[in-house]
C-alpha cells in the first residue's frame, strides 16, 4: 500500500494477483482497479507462494511526470522466472488508471527458484530508485561458491541503485549513478549498492523527525532469516550484510564467517524464532496524531502476528525492543478500536501525512480473500483537536465509488443501538390512542405521529451498518493502533475481498 505524493492522499493498495485499487481519503474505493496485471504476474493459489506483484513506487516528480515502477513476478521465453521492474505511466484521460500500453521494461533478473523474490521499490532523497532483490531461493543460498548474495557479479541478494531520469549505454533504460560504491570494481555489477542481502521483505525511508528532521533519508529494512534468526538493518552505501556466512549476529555458514570481513554491516536488532520466523518490516512513526510514537521503528511479524516497536538511544546509538500492546476491552470500547488482528502480517504502509497503517490475512495465499489494512493508533495520547488537519488535493474521478463501511461493531455500538430502540419503544407508547374522551373536532384536528420504525427515524448520522463484501479486491481499511505507554489499539477499517 503506497501513496503518490502528490497531495491528493489516496491510497494505491496492490494485490498479490497484480491488481492495484484506489482508496480515496474518506474510505471509498473506486470500482475501476487503477491497475490489473493478472495476465503477466506469475502466481498460484499455492499456500505461502511468495511470487506475484512484490512492490510498487512513485517518481518523486510524479505529479509531472505521471510515471511510478512496479516490481512482479513473471514468466519469460521457455518458462524461465524472472522478475521484472518496469516503468509505467498513468493515463491522462484519467488520473486513478494506469495506462497499460505504456509499460517500459526497465530490468529483468532471472530467479532460479520459486521463493526469496525480493520485491521492494523505493526512491530515496538522492532521487534514484532503490530495488532490493532476494538472494534466488531455496536454503541456504546455495549458489555457487559463496552465493548469490556474496557474488558481486550477481544481481540477486543485493540492493541496487539505478537513476530512471536518463538512459544509459547500448539502449539501456536506466543508467548507474556515478558514485555508486562498486563501479570500478572489477567484476561487480555497476548498479550494486549493497550486498550480502538474504531476502528483505519490506523497506522504508525514514522522512526524520518532523521539528529537528533529525534521521531525514535513514533507510530501514526487514530482511528475513533461515533457521535461527530475523533481523532488522539500516542500509549503508558499500555495505555487506553478511549473509551467508552470517545470520542475525551469529555465523551461519562457520567457513565465510570465519573468513569473513570485520566490516560486514550488523544488525540493529535481530530476534530469535521463538519470537517470530519472518519479519516484515515497518516505518519509523513521523506523523501527528499519536505524539508518543514519534520515533519508534514499528515492524512485525509474519508468521507469529506480533507487532514490534525500536525506540533509538541517541547517545549508544543502540536499539532497543519496545512492546505494542494491544487494548483491553474497557479502552476499546471506544467507538472503530480493536484489540486483534489478522494473524499474517503482510506489508507496512505509510500516508501522506505520516500516519501508518499494516496489511494482513487470515490466510497466505495470493487467492484468499481475506486481507485487510489497520490502522495504528494510540489513544493514551492523542494530538490536540484540530492540530492534525490537511486538505486532499482534489482528484477527478470517473469510475464509480464503493463507499466504505466498517465491519467491527464495538460496546458502544451496541449501547447505543439498544439506546435507541428504548427511545422508539418510548416514542411507540407515548403516542399510543389516549383513553381520554374527545370531541369529534378535536379528533379530526390531531394528525396521526409518523410510526417510529420509519426510516428517518430508524437511522441516525454516524449510525454503523453491517459490513458488505464486494468482490473483487480489498473493500475497506481496518485500523489498528498500537499503544505507547498505555497499550496499543486498533482501529476498525475493512477488508479486502476475493476476485
Amino acid at each position: 500500500m503506497v501513496h503518490a505524493g502528490d497531495g491528493t492522499h489516496r491510497f494505491f493498495v496492490a494485490e498479490q494477483l497484480g491488481v492495484v485499487w484506489v482508496y480515496l481519503p474518506d474510505g471509498s474505493r473506486l470500482e475501476q482497479p487503477f491497475l490489473d496485471l493478472r495476465s503477466s504476474v506469475l502466481t498460484t493459489p499455492w499456500v505461502g507462494d511468495e511470487r506475484g506483484f512484490l512492490g510498487m513506487a512513485f517518481h518523486p516528480q510524479f505529479h509531472r511526470n505521471r510515471k511510478f515502477y512496479i516490481y512482479y513476478s513473471c514468466l519469460a521465453k521457455k518458462k524461465v522466472e524472472k522478475i521484472r521492474i518496469s516503468e509505467m505511466k498513468v493515463s491522462r484521460a484519467d488520473p486513478n488508471r494506469a495506462e497499460p500500453k505504456s509499460e517500459r521494461v526497465v530490468l529483468e533478473i532471472e530467479e532460479p527458484a520459486s521463493n526469496h523474490n525480493g520485491g521492494q521499490l523505493l526512491f530515496g532523497l538522492d532521487g534514484y530508485l532503490y530495488i532490493f532483490t532476494g538472494d534466488g531461493g531455496q536454503a541456504g543460498d546455495p549458489f555457487g561458491k559463496f552465493g548469490n548474495a556474496q557474488n558481486k557479479s550477481s544481481l540477486l541478494g543485493k540492493v541496487l541503485r539505478i537513476d530512471v531520469n536518463r538512459p544509459g549505454r547500448g539502449g539501456s533504460r536506466y543508467r548507474v549513478p556515478e558514485d555508486n560504491p562498486f563501479l570500478s570494481e572489477p567484476g561487480a555489477h555497476p548498479a550494486i549498492y549493497a550486498y550480502g542481502v538474504r531476502n528483505m521483505w519490506r523497506c522504508a525511508v525514514d522522512r526524520g523527525d518532523p521539528v529537528t528532521r533529525q534521521g531525514r533519508g535513514r533507510m530501514f529494512c526487514g530482511d528475513v532469516g533461515q533457521n535461527r534468526f530475523e533481523e532488522v538493518d539500516l542500509i549503508v552505501k558499500g555495505g555487506n550484510y553478511g549473509w551467508r556466512a552470517k545470520e542475525g549476529f551469529e555465523c551461519y555458514d562457520h567457513k565465510l564467517c570465519h573468513n569473513a570481513s570485520l566490516d560486514d554491516i550488523l544488525p540493529i536488532y535481530a530476534y530469535g524464532h521463538a519470537v517470530g520466523k519472518s519479519v516484515t518490516g515497518g516505518y519509523v512513526y513521523r506523523g501527528c496524531e499519536s505524539p508518543n510514537l514519534n520515533g519508534l521503528y514499528i515492524f512485525g511479524d509474519f508468521m507469529s502476528g506480533r507487532l514490534m516497536a525500536l525506540q533509538e538511544d541517541r547517545k549508544t546509538q543502540k536499539w532497543r525492543k519496545r512492546d505494542i500492546c494491544l487494548g483491553d476491552p474497557v479502552s476499546c470500547a471506544f467507538p472503530g478500536l480493536l484489540s486483534a488482528h489478522s494473524q499474517f502480517i503482510i506489508s507496512f504502509a505509510e500516508d501522506e501525512a505520516g500516519e501508518l497503517y499494516f496489511l494482513a490475512t487470515s490466510y497466505p495465499s495470493a487467492y484468499a480473500p481475506h486481507g485487510s489494512v489497520y490502522k495504528l493508533i494510540d489513544p493514551s495520547r492523542r494530538a490536540p483537536p484540530g492540530k492534525c488537519r490537511y486538505k486532499p488535493v482534489p482528484v477527478r474521478t470517473k469510475s464509480k465509488r464503493i463507499r466504505f463501511r466498517p465491519l467491527a461493531t464495538t460496546v458502544l455500538d451496541l449501547l447505543k443501538k439498544q439506546a435507541e430502540k428504548a427511545a422508539r419503544n418510548s416514542s411507540s407508547a407515548s403516542s399510543a390512542p389516549s383513553l381520554e374522551p374527545a370531541s369529534p373536532q378535536r379528533a379530526a384536528s390531531k394528525t396521526p405521529a409518523p410510526p417510529a420504525s420509519s426510516k428517518k427515524a430508524s437511522r441516525r448520522p454516524g449510525t454503523k451498518k453491517k459490513a458488505r463484501a464486494w468482490p473483487p479486491g480489498p473493500q475497506a481499511k481496518r485500523r489498528k493502533r498500537p499503544g505507547a505507554r498505555g497499550g496499543g489499539r486498533q482501529q476498525a477499517a475493512g477488508k479486502s475481498r476475493p476476485r
